[in-house]
This record gives C-alpha cells, structure tokens and sequence, in this order.
C-alpha cells in the first residue's frame, strides 16, 4: 500500500498510471464538431473518486479539482452513459479470470443492509433494526465481488428487495445459476419468481442451538462485501460502482 501511495497524485483515492491506462479506453471520444474538449477525464473520475471516499459535498470538493460544477456535469452525464457500471464489471470479469474462474460467475449470494441516511429524500423504518433510512440490497459472487445492487428505502423487506434484482442479474450475468440467501428469503413470492427465472436457491440457516458470532458458509462473503463499502462515505448507486470498481482496478492494476 505504501508503495501504491508513492505514485497516487496528491490523495490516496487518486488513480495511478497503471489504473489510468487500464480505463482511459473507456471514456468518451469527443465529438468531430464543436470547439475542442479541454475536460481532463482522469481529473473528474480524480475527482469523483475523492468524494466518494472522503463523503464531503460537491462545493466542498479541493479547488485543483477544477469547478465542481464542470466535475458534476461530467460525473452526471457519465453515469448516464453507464461509464462507472462499464469500469466496474470490466474490472470484475478481469479479477475473476486473474483468481482462475470464468469471467461471468454462475453462483451468487444476495443479501441487505439498511443504513441511516438522513439527507436522502426518501426514506423508511426497519423495525428489525430500528434504522431510518436507506437499505442496500446486494448480490455478489462467492469471492466478495459486487454484481448487482439496488437501493430501497429501509421498510422493502430483503425478499421483495430481492425480487427487483432477480431479473437483473438473469440478463446481465446470464450464466448465474445458483442463489446463495439466509432465512429472511425463504418466502413465496421469492422463491416462485426465482423458479421463474430459473435459479437454484440455498437458504443458509443458523443452528438452533447457535450461541454468540459464527461463519456461515458462503454467507460471510457479503458481509465482508459490505465492509467494503462502509469505508467509502457517499453511496448512491452510481457511487456505488465507483467505490467497488475502484477497489477492483486497484487490485487488477496492482496484483
């Protein structure tokens, strides 16, 4: 880590040369009318990557940035164009095939996580664990990596979170065939559309006779998934790609 640091720019969120040269493929080519781009990609995604990490707010981002303004007009019209989402599985599919798997993985473990969030717009009750707020709902392959992610407000019990992403992962990891889940999944309407959609489900259950913290098999890879995340402040979906690409690029980049 020590030696990663020496070649970030100014902030340990700072791409290197090897993370940049892995995307600057990936970003826009300008257009062939028009006055000439004079953006600086590597800055704004710079840029991006430091709010995410630090969680302060677009104004309060470090002028050398250049004007957030420009930096959220940029940060907007990329993730319209799926840009983080496009870094984010490359870089997935590259680390698979670098652990000795196949890019696209065929088994899944899903889970939910609520947490406070007091300056979203939109926000609900988890009695289960006394939370206002957001919840996370989250499948990642059984190494940790995120595939898919859907925010709700905390009140969506994690079974009908579920089925919003069910769908997704069939048509974007099309050879996903078994769903690693606990309990809380284990309900109709979870199970018959993931039949539907043809999955395997494995509900993971604690023992009975269970006292104090245990690893579950295959659960405690989302758990571990989801201390991942914490460390990086500003979280909406877009910010979520960012967080999870950016540690899948710096391990591709720095074996």
């Amino acid at each position: 880590m020590a030696e990663i640091a020496r070649k970030t720019k100014r902030y340990p969120s700072d791409l290197t040369d090897e993370e940049w040269e892995r995307i600057a493929p990936l970003m826009p080519v300008p257009g062939r009318r028009g006055r000439p781009r004079e953006v600086d990609f590597r800055e704004v995604i710079n840029a991006v990557r430091y709010l995410v990490r630090s969680g302060c707010g677009w104004r309060m981002l470090p002028i050398h940035f250049g004007p957030w303004r420009t930096v959220y007009g940029w940060f907007r019209e990329l993730a319209r164009r799926f840009l983080f989402q496009t870094i984010h599985d490359v870089a997935l599919m590259v680390d698979r095939e670098r652990a000795g798997h196949e890019a696209s993985p065929s088994a899944v473990v899903i889970d939910s996580q609520s947490v406070k969030a007091p300056q979203a717009e939109a926000r609900g009750y988890d009695a289960g664990k006394i939370i206002v707020g957001r919840k996370r709902h989250i499948a990642v392959d059984t190494d940790g990596r995120l595939l898919m992610v859907n925010l709700t407000t905390a009140d969506i019990s994690d079974s009908a979170g579920a089925q919003m992403i069910l769908d997704a992962i069939r048509k974007r990891w099309p050879w996903v065939k078994h769903l690693f889940a606990d309990g809380a999944y284990d309900r109709k309407g979870m199970m018959d559309n993931a039949a539907f959609l043809d999955f395997v489900v494995e509900i993971i259950r604690r023992s009975d006779d269970q006292q104090g913290f245990e690893i579950l098999p295959r659960r405690w890879v989302v758990e571990r998934t989801f201390g991942w995340m914490i460390r990086w402040r500003r979280l909406s979906h877009a910010m979520i790609l960012v967080a999870m690409g950016g540690n899948l690029l710096r391990r591709n980049a720095h074996p």
